[in-house]
């Protein structure tokens, strides 16, 4: 007899952390569970199991579409499906609500970002998609859709990265279908800034990515450097699930909920980050912002220490500035990738550029300005040596072009964090 489950959920083999249960009560297609199979449970537990509607994420798609009663015409079309419905006569039906939750985040995209209907703006033109595994053939339908042309890139075949400009160079728009850049990989991005700026200065008009974790993928960073307008994948993520749901229910769900929820999801994902000037406070701030919001903090130099065995300041006495910096980008990198952090970084940290992506790419950047003359050098080795207004003449102008606001300190770190809160909270 097979095990009653709940009546929604997710099927894969290794699921991990998902938003799915999380979007799913939002929606009220409740309750909702994660049900991770073997490839030889999956054909009995979409027959004979207890699931009213379920999701289905890799490897298990091809087999929702093989083993269902009938299947949509996207499922038709693609040959995979990624949600499943049981009727009330028993039969199971399989859809495909990938390409309607591109779809979804391609409207939105084309109507605010580029000021047109997608179908007016793709309408007979190139559209470039990265990647041919199954997120591929999703997206490269939702464009067919619009009236576009799009072509597959690859590694083998005739559409290659290396012969992109070559065949490409016209294109209107870049999608991402791989999952180059998703965390912990990130912000890594398959396509360099070169290639992007080539295809910006002919006729490239956005940049989108399938991939949600981080919230600005290598690729879409690219893209702002690039200055142009870019979007990554939860609001595909989400606009999926709400197709999926309104299958689920039986009934017409309220679109506005896409974005609602992809804000929620959006805002607890994403760190908070202090940077500024040594002894401003970002530590002790830091510690009441992440209380308040009832989330985990990080302090860098902590951090440092811990994997060290030495603090900052020793490091920096004993093996030079150069040798510190470096591990300090390497654990930055590290908690900047995650999600839903208060991370207080070194004073320093602006000192290489290279850190900027790092924390860019998942977070909010709060910059603590607090008056020169409050500052002590105390413990603080280049403080003390090179003198804190060298070092504020050297590092303000990238304190204030990092930041995403940036906050005169209040007089006490709880007036600063709840300064911050209300700041980040709009």
């Amino acid at each position: 007899m097979t095990k009653k489950c709940a009546p929604y959920g997710l099927l894969g083999r290794t699921l991990g952390h998902s938003w799915s249960p999380k979007i799913h009560t939002m929606l009220g297609s409740v309750p909702y569970e994660l049900f991770e199979r073997e490839p030889e449970d999956v054909e009995n537990f979409i027959r004979h199991g207890s699931w009213q509607g379920i999701n289905v994420t890799i490897p298990y798609k091809l087999d929702a579409a093989r083993l269902a009663d009938a299947r949509t015409s996207r499922v038709e079309r693609m040959g995979a499906a990624n949600t499943l419905v049981r009727r009330a006569d028993g039969t199971i039906l399989a859809d495909n609500t990938d390409v309607l939750g591109f779809s979804w985040m391609l409207g939105r995209f084309c109507q605010r970002e580029l000021g047109q209907a997608a179908s007016t703006l793709l309408s007979g033109k190139e559209a470039l998609v990265l990647g041919s595994g199954g997120a591929s053939k999703a997206v490269v339908a939702a464009l067919k859709d619009a009236g576009a042309r799009p072509a597959v890139i690859s590694r083998k075949g005739p559409d290659t990265y290396e012969n992109l400009l070559e065949r490409h160079a016209e294109a209107v728009l870049v999608v991402n279908a791989t999952p180059v850049g998703m965390f912990p990989n990130c912000p890594a991005s398959p396509l360099d800034d070169s290639t992007l700026g080539k295809l910006a200065q002919r006729s490239l008009k956005g940049v989108l990515d399938v991939v949600y974790n981080p919230t600005r993928t290598g690729l879409c960073l690219a893209a702002e450097r690039q200055g142009l307008p870019f979007a990554s994948g939860l609001s595909m993520l989400v606009a999926q699930a709400f197709f999926s749901s309104e299958l689920f229910q039986d009934k017409e769900l309220d679109q506005s909920l896409v974005e609602t929820i992809e804000s929620a999801i959006a805002a607890e994902s994403a760190n908070v980050i202090l940077i500024g000037m040594p002894g401003s406070g970002k530590t002790s701030t830091g510690k009441r912002l992440a209380r308040l919001m009832g989330r985990p903090f990080v302090d860098i130099d902590d951090a440092i220490a811990a994997k060290m065995g030495s603090s900052a300041a020793d490091i920096i006495m004993a093996q030079g500035e150069d040798a510190f910096r470096a591990i300090e980008t390497d654990i930055t990198g590290s908690y900047a990738a995650q999600s839903g952090l208060v991370i207080a970084c070194g004073g320093g940290v602006v000192t290489r550029p290279e850190n900027y992506p790092l924390l860019h790419q998942n977070g909010t950047i709060v910059m603590l300005d607090r008056p020169l003359d409050e500052l002590s050098p105390a413990g603080r080795p280049l403080s003390a040596k090179r003198g804190i207004e060298t070092l504020a003449k050297e590092r303000m102008g990238a304190y204030r072009s990092w930041a995403d606001f940036v906050l005169p300190t209040t007089g006490s770190s709880m007036g600063d964090a709840k300064a911050i809160l209300s700041l980040i909270n709009g």
